[in-house]
């Protein structure tokens, strides 16, 4: 079993930037998909990024220009850096990783955009 854990929220003011940490423990068996995902109060989760291993990122378009996702290797961490924040970006932001285990979902962190 695979468990996430995010970090990096907070409160930001329009305009400003944030980068969401999410760092994966336990074995990992054959890796094919890591994404980030985002529930805004209300409403349904949405998807905002994803990488099928071995191909290149794909953006939401309310988000793309604005988000990038990445990986380091060498620190086993997936990173969402999240610049020119507006107020509807606030929401709960989940990092999701899929292999040959299933699929893995982190707790969640928030992120408020507000002045």
């Amino acid at each position: 079993q695979v468990q996430l854990v995010e970090s990096g929220g907070g409160l930001v003011q329009p305009g400003g930037s944030l980068r969401l940490s999410c760092t994966p423990s336990g074995r990992i068996v054959s890796l094919s998909y890591t994404g980030w995902y985002r529930q805004a109060p209300g409403k349904e989760r949405e998807w905002v990024a994803g990488t099928i291993t071995g191909g290149s990122t794909n953006y939401a378009e309310s988000v793309k220009g604005r988000f990038a996702a990445s990986k380091d290797i060498d620190k086993n961490t997936m990173y969402l850096q999240m610049d020119r924040l507006k107020p509807e970006d606030t929401a709960v932001y989940h990092c999701n990783l899929r292999d040959a285990q299933g699929n893995f979902w982190g707790q969640g962190i928030r992120v408020t955009v507000s002045s």
